[in-house]
């Protein structure tokens, strides 16, 4: 099925961050989209060269997890020539038309971060869609039995930082925006959910409450937290403030609830739940009313949801023989299997996940094109990598 969405290409290309324009003129780009099964855009055939080959392959695997394929030039629907002496550049062409589509060129900062930012660039001009290749993922890094920190790196895995020196059990990091984290620690004995501003290192603790005070997921307006919480008793779900102000019990389940992750409209949240005998999953009003079973036809056992930012899909863990990911259509019914692992959380393209795999000592992060199923392993840092949490 095809698509066309235009896109008025501004005249001239404005400096703005460390890049120049380099070439200028109105022109106008059709941008036609083929869809798969599940309605992905298929890949878009693109052709790279003048790059070094350290260069050419990091843009390779950006313009991937975005929805393009390095192709043959006579077989690309873009060409993309450039070159990285002293700096980043590179013009995008319609090979067809012969129109220009893009034309920059990118200082500043390493050039690992140019190409970064000139993937984006080609991903906006040819998907119509805003890139990731400069995002960033949080995740839990194992250095030994009840040891654990959080870290932060590029999409990639480069770049990483620690975030915390608790020297205990820290888990679950989540996003609030792009310069607040939400993670679990034991560092105070039970697990408190905290929240930790990265610019200044500042952190408060948002649940002083007995009892487990964990899994928190910030509703992608910056506005509330949801949490599980068993200050009375059972683990159930929870939404606060992000100070943790205004608590309300959501739900009063004896089985206890697990893994809340919210829609990208703010106004529902999944959970995982075990009311029935075994896990399922479940979505339920912020207000607490409406809840209502999430049906995952051709899988079991499914726990760790994550709602994809488009609305579309919830990807989620399946305990079977092995830890296998699957998606399922918001509403629920078939699901797909998509990766060997666990952990999966979407990017803000909606259709790359970034995974944990691997046995509990040594898990690494993964990611993954979810149409193409191609997928890439992000070095490990310490002994074991899980629960990454990408900052949309």
């Amino acid at each position: 099925m095809k698509y066309k969405f235009l896109i008025q290409m501004l005249a001239g290309l404005v400096a703005v961050s460390g890049v120049d324009a380099m070439a200028q003129g109105d022109s106008r780009l059709v941008i036609h989209h083929h869809y798969d099964a599940l309605g992905f855009a298929e890949p878009v055939p693109v052709n790279i060269s003048g790059f070094t080959s350290e260069v050419a392959g990091i843009l390779r695997q950006d313009l991937l997890f975005m929805g393009m394929t390095n192709a043959p030039a006579d077989q690309a629907k873009y060409l993309i020539d450039g070159g990285n002496s002293g700096r980043v550049e590179a013009r995008v062409t319609d090979r067809i038309t012969k129109n220009p589509v893009l034309a920059k060129a990118y200082t500043g900062g390493s050039t690992r971060s140019q190409v970064h930012a000139l993937a984006d660039d080609i991903a906006k001009a040819i998907t119509g869609v805003p890139g990731i290749a400069q995002t960033k993922i949080a995740f839990k890094a194992e250095s030994g039995p009840a040891k654990s920190e959080i870290y932060i790196s590029d999409y990639d895995g480069f770049n990483p930082l620690q975030v915390t020196r608790d020297n205990t059990i820290v888990s679950a990091p989540d996003w609030a925006g792009k310069s607040t984290l939400f993670y679990a620690s034991y560092k105070l004995g039970n697990p408190r959910i905290f929240s930790h501003n990265l610019p200044t290192g500042a952190r408060q603790m948002i649940t002083p409450y007995g009892g487990a005070n964990i899994s928190p997921a910030v509703s992608s307006d910056g506005t509330r937290v949801a949490m599980i919480l068993s200050k009375n008793g059972s683990p159930n779900l929870y939404v606060s403030d992000l100070g943790g102000k205004n608590l309300k019990q959501l739900t009063f389940s004896r089985e206890g609830e697990s893994s809340p992750c919210w829609s990208p409209d703010n106004k529902t949240i999944c959970f995982v739940s075990r009311e029935s005998g075994v896990p399922g999953l479940y979505a339920i009003s912020a207000n607490g009313s409406g809840k209502r079973r999430i049906s995952t036809v051709g899988s079991s056992n499914p726990t760790e949801p994550d709602w994809s930012p488009d609305g579309k899909y919830i990807v989620f863990t399946s305990q079977m023989r092995h830890f296998e990911i699957f998606i399922v259509p918001a509403e629920g019914g078939s699901t797909y299997d998509i990766a060997e692992g666990e952990d999966a959380v979407w990017a803000p393209n909606s259709r790359a996940v970034v995974f944990s795999k691997g046995p509990d000592h040594a898990k690494s992060l993964y990611l993954l094109d979810v149409p193409t199923k191609q997928v890439k392993t992000i070095a490990r840092i310490l002994g074991s990598n899980s629960q990454p949490s990408w900052a949309k």
